[in-house]
């Protein structure tokens, strides 16, 4: 299998309009009755769930710290047919990467090891000929990026985008493909984590369709078309074999408050035979009937602890579960939703699951926030036996009285290098809860444990 035409939509810095002008191309290819495939770099979570809004299609995390560079390339093709478009959405500005390694985590890197030519999206705002000079900074950085266009955006209009467009060719020699006026109406509004989820925007279809016009009228799509097909033929693609096969069912909390889950996370779970089965802690009154596991990714659960306060039923039979030894895994958010209670910054207090007899508190500051190397203790039951796994962390919250065994070792990594160490996690019989968002991928024992201890308690749960 190999993929058709890509293109990676850069940003010369965070905030520079990339989503929203990402989700407009990707619409109005849509539009043109275009198969377009969305992936976004990094470890972001909520980009993808709007990538999948507008495309109908799932979106996929391409991490160059989290994943090999062979594992990203078949994960990719994996992916991406012969008659699909990728978009690849970057993160952060163009070579942000891991510390200041330009080469480890950045969407340079990305479109380096994808060999997929690049739009650079500017913020030309206020600037003539400098942003000439801009441009040809980003160019020169790194000579091996194929920069092949460039999108402004924040323009007062038509006037004021030949003057930039006139500045940028000339001196530069990359093409400018069109630009976004500016219009307060289509940005999408950001919260502690980043942007609020689209599920819990309204009117998130106005706005798609907006953006998705405004995109219609002043970008260059046929010219953004044209770089797509450019894009080089990868070589050298490994197929990974998983060799596991199990028939075990798994419920995944899926609702407003817990949605951040990477796609290929629940992928690898269904290759390995898991019947995969969404459940809100929101609303349902009990968990999916005859499941051996639990997955509870991350999201908001302080935003709507009142609400999964009040749905006890569903907490009581989770907790019940968790005592007759059910595998239950927890990532951040629904880490701090099997704790006793979150406590958010109005100073309210909300129960939650309480398998783990410590408490969340939010704060008004960032916690923790990068890649980590996670190492599980070796007493780590649902987690034995895996070595060291890549993640990633980003919350506000804390978890107070700590007094549980900790199960993993956490180490910060900077620059490829570990760097701090502190302790987190917390294990009672097979629940495990933990703050660190693991990509199955980047450890394949992870799913495989996760799905063996499944098994077992499918097996020992039959024969009672």
């Amino acid at each position: 299998m190999k993929s058709n035409g890509r293109i990676v939509i850069a940003g010369t810095h965070s905030g520079v309009g990339k989503t929203t002008i990402t989700l407009g191309i990707m619409g109005a290819l849509i539009k043109r009755r275009m198969d377009i495939k969305p992936f976004k770099v990094g470890p972001d979570y909520i980009d993808p769930q709007f990538h999948r809004r507008v495309t109908g299609n799932p979106s996929r995390n391409l991490d160059s710290y989290l994943l090999e560079e062979s594992m990203i390339k078949y994960l990719f093709n994996k992916n991406c047919a012969v008659e699909d478009m990728a978009i690849i959405e970057g993160v952060m500005g163009l070579y942000d990467g891991l510390g200041t390694n330009k080469d480890q985590g950045s969407t340079a890197h990305i479109s380096k090891i994808l060999k997929s030519p690049v739009i650079l999206i500017i913020d030309g705002g206020g600037m003539s000929s400098s942003a000439a000079a801009m441009v040809l900074g980003y160019k020169q950085y790194d000579e091996d990026v194929d920069l092949k266009g460039v999108i402004i955006n924040n323009l007062s209009g038509e006037k004021h985008y030949k003057i930039l467009q006139e500045a940028i060719e000339r001196d530069t020699g990359i093409r400018c493909i069109g630009y976004l006026k500016k219009t307060e109406s289509i940005e999408l509004k950001s919260r502690h984590l980043g942007l609020i989820p689209c599920m819990e925007v309204p009117e998130i279809d106005e706005r798609l369709a907006e953006i998705i016009a405004m995109v219609e009228e002043t970008i260059d799509l046929d010219a953004l078309i044209s770089f797509t097909s450019k894009a080089e033929k990868l070589q050298n693609i490994n197929e990974i074999q998983i060799n596991y096969k199990s028939d075990v069912a798994i419920g995944y909390a899926y609702d407003e408050a817990f949605n951040f889950y990477y796609e290929d996370n629940l992928d690898i779970l269904r290759q390995m035979g898991a019947d995969l089965i969404p459940f809100s802690p929101l609303r349902d009154k009990s968990l999916p009937e005859n499941i051996h596991g639990i997955y509870l990714g991350g999201g908001f659960p302080e935003v709507f602890s009142k609400e999964l306060e009040n749905n006890h039923q569903i907490r009581e039979e989770i907790l019940s579960r968790a005592q007759i030894g059910m595998p239950i895994y927890g990532e951040c958010g629904g880490f701090m939703y099997l704790t006793e209670d979150i406590k958010n910054l109005d100073g309210d207090i909300h129960k939650m699951v309480g398998i783990f007899n410590v408490h969340s508190e939010m704060t008004n500051k960032l916690q923790r926030f990068g890649y980590v190397e996670v190492e599980p203790e070796a007493d780590c039951r649902l987690f034995q036996n895996t070595g060291k796994i890549k993640a990633h962390e980003f919350h506000r919250s804390i978890v107070q009285n700590m007094k549980e065994h900790y199960i993993y070792q956490v180490s910060k990594v900077k620059d490829g290098r570990t760097q701090k160490r502190w302790n987190c996690g917390l294990e009672k019989n097979n629940c495990l809860g933990a703050y660190p968002h693991i990509h199955f991928y980047s450890n394949i024992a992870v799913p495989k444990a996760f799905i063996e201890k499944c098994e077992i308690y499918k097996n020992l749960h039959q024969k009672i």
